[in-house]
């Protein structure tokens, strides 16, 4: 259930909370509204407050503004870790995601925290980009008397290692803010640096705004009554797998797989649009792999447990990152390895291409278990984009997998990590560890008369399978448009039943597909959209939401580069007209990606 009205103007909430609640109560399902509505009913009676302390004005010198860019929730929840360090401090704050915030709000700031992440080529997460975009081009002014502190986060393996935090630092610092903390650019292992950096960062703050109690915003009472499942990265919820099922042909290039979880007894709600966090294990024989090429036998002890259990559930195997090559060069002492390492580019194109086990069989080394597991990362889980509606599978979850598998040059077989936990180790009501990502930065419109135009080519069908179940469920007569491609017709056609069920019921307004090998030159999503451009421009002048899903280092950017060709086209614009144009969609949230 969507909340289409504004709230009616008869309580003694200001325009600006009630704006906020509203915002929040459009987020929310039936149950969480009706659960919410007791909640405040109790607050009402029992005369309490949802936070601890009481309600008070800003204080005088100020507050603090905690702003967030996330792409997979770590920057998310590092950010939401230093706002419950500053409310210890009895110090004004206020959380608010980058997608939430308007740019030109900057100047009205006195001090700001930057909380923020970096995906693919040194790219700022979707959730940033048009803060980024303004700032960068100066179009915010300056901001001389702004006091800030950025926090980056990041990943040592890709070259541009936390791009986004220091252009974020530079940025401020340029428009002239003054900096009063030092950047901190921090790598996947980011836990406890970060608390240490938020504690440092809160103190230098401290000292320059007047302590006071935070004013807890009706929003944000909701929110914190509302709250995520007890269930979470660090608490995941065992699970069960209930269905794995092939669903590419025999003779496909892909091995796609549709998995359904049951969440019974767990009380885990989500939206579409969310993403599922999956805990894995290793592959046993690549776990045997590895104790092998290091002289170990398992059975030595660890700060995880024994190194084969610590091996198998906590640390990263498949992601190979350059700090292992660096520091094996180091320990073994080879010096092919370490010409190797010198190279930057082909440290580059080995992480890429090759996994720990690659690495170890190339340049065996005999190890102790404290040196192979310094070597090695924490073992992270993987988020999918969820396939399914609550409204429509209840107590279930669905996925759309794409099982990772590399050939290398020996013959032997790679695969992803979680993808092959789920298609060849996890057998049926096997237990599987779950956890639910928010994703408040891809969501269905409030409105459901609002048309939808969606392009997921691959596995980036899957959270339009939920939009389409939700908007099923819920009767939302909005036009909803498809753009889907894969390799072939016959073999990679994702839930063509489904598909060719709502063309027929007329959910389905308009599907549009790009199978790229099917004739003898190459057709893609993109070419689609150029194709019924002048349709496409339409819809969007109607109010249509546009969504995108998928391969973050090609398709999303060949898709882009087509919607601005589109707009340019048949709205007569000049290209900066056309990026000004979809800037506004992005803005008004009527643009929106889940890429990765």
């Amino acid at each position: 259930m969507q909340l289409t009205a504004p709230l009616p103007n008869l309580s003694p909430l200001s325009d600006e909370q009630q704006r906020q609640l509203n915002q929040v109560l459009s987020t929310l399902n039936t149950q969480q509204l009706a659960w919410v509505s007791g909640y405040l009913y109790g607050l009402s009676q029992s005369g309490s407050q949802p936070v601890t302390g009481t309600a008070a004005s800003p204080a005088a010198g100020g507050s603090l503004t905690i702003l967030y860019g996330s792409q997979t929730g770590n920057a998310k929840g590092a950010a939401a870790a230093i706002q419950k360090q500053a409310e210890a401090q009895g110090l004004p704050v206020t959380l608010v995601s980058m997608a939430d915030y308007k740019p030109k709000q900057l100047k009205k700031e006195s001090h700001l925290l930057v909380v923020v992440s970096t995906y693919g080529e040194g790219e700022p997460p979707e959730s940033a980009v048009d803060l980024f975009e303004q700032l960068k081009k100066g179009k915010i002014g300056k901001l001389e008397g702004l006091k800030f502190a950025v926090l980056g986060l990041g990943d040592s393996s890709y070259e541009f290692f936390c791009q986004t935090g220091k252009d974020f630092d530079g940025f401020l610092a340029k428009a002239g803010a003054e900096r009063i903390y030092e950047l901190a650019s921090l790598d996947v292992d980011y836990q406890e640096a970060a608390k240490a950096w938020g504690e440092q960062a809160v103190k230098a703050i401290a000292t320059t705004l007047s302590a006071g109690t935070a004013t807890a915003s009706v929003a944000g009472a909701v929110q914190s009554a509302v709250g995520h499942s007890q269930y979470h990265k660090e608490n995941p919820f065992p699970a069960r797998l209930s269905l794995n099922q092939k669903i590419t042909g025999r003779d496909s290039t892909k091995d796609i797989r549709h998995i359904e979880i049951n969440l019974e007894e767990s009380g885990i709600q989500y939206q579409p649009g969310d993403a599922l966090g999956i805990w894995f294990d290793n592959d046993a024989s690549l776990v045997g792999e590895v104790l092998a090429l290091t002289e170990l036998r398992g059975d030595e002890t660890t700060a995880k447990g024994p190194l084969r259990e610590a091996l198998t559930r906590h640390f990263e195997l498949t992601r190979l990152h350059g700090g292992f090559i660096t520091g094996l060069a180091d320990i073994s002492g080879n010096a092919a390895l370490k010409d190797l390492a010198g190279d930057k580019a082909q440290v580059n194109a080995l992480v890429a291409a090759a996994q720990v086990v690659d690495v170890l069989k190339r340049f065996p080394a005999k190890l102790s278990a404290e040196q192979l597991v310094s070597l090695l990362r924490p073992l992270t889980p993987r988020l999918y984009s969820i396939a399914s509606a609550q409204s429509e599978v209840e107590e279930e979850v669905h996925l759309t997998v794409g099982v990772v598998r590399h050939p290398q040059a020996d013959g032997t077989l790679r695969s992803g990590g979680a993808s092959s936990y789920l298609a060849d180790r996890l057998p049926e009501e096997a237990e599987v560890r779950v956890f639910v990502e928010h994703n408040d930065n891809f969501r269905l419109p409030a409105n459901p008369q609002t048309p939808l135009i969606m392009v997921g080519p691959g596995t980036g069908i899957a959270p339009f399978r939920a939009f389409l179940q939700e908007r099923e469920a819920i009767g939302a007569s909005g036009k909803n448009w498809l753009f889907f491609g894969n390799p072939h017709f016959t073999q990679d056609f994702l839930y063509q039943v489904e598909w060719q069920r709502y063309v027929k019921s007329g959910l389905l307004s308009k599907i549009s597909l790009a199978f790229s090998r099917d004739q003898g030159h190459k057709i893609y999503v993109q070419d689609r959209l150029r194709e019924a451009g002048l349709e496409l421009y339409q819809w969007l002048e109607a109010g249509a939401h546009f969504y995108v899903c998928g391969d973050a280092n090609h398709m999303a950017k060949d898709v882009q580069q087509a919607l601005l060709e589109v707009i340019a086209e048949h709205g007569h614009k000049s290209h900066e007209e056309a990026e000004e144009y979809l800037s506004e969609l992005r803005r008004a949230k009527r643009y929106q990606r889940d890429v990765y």
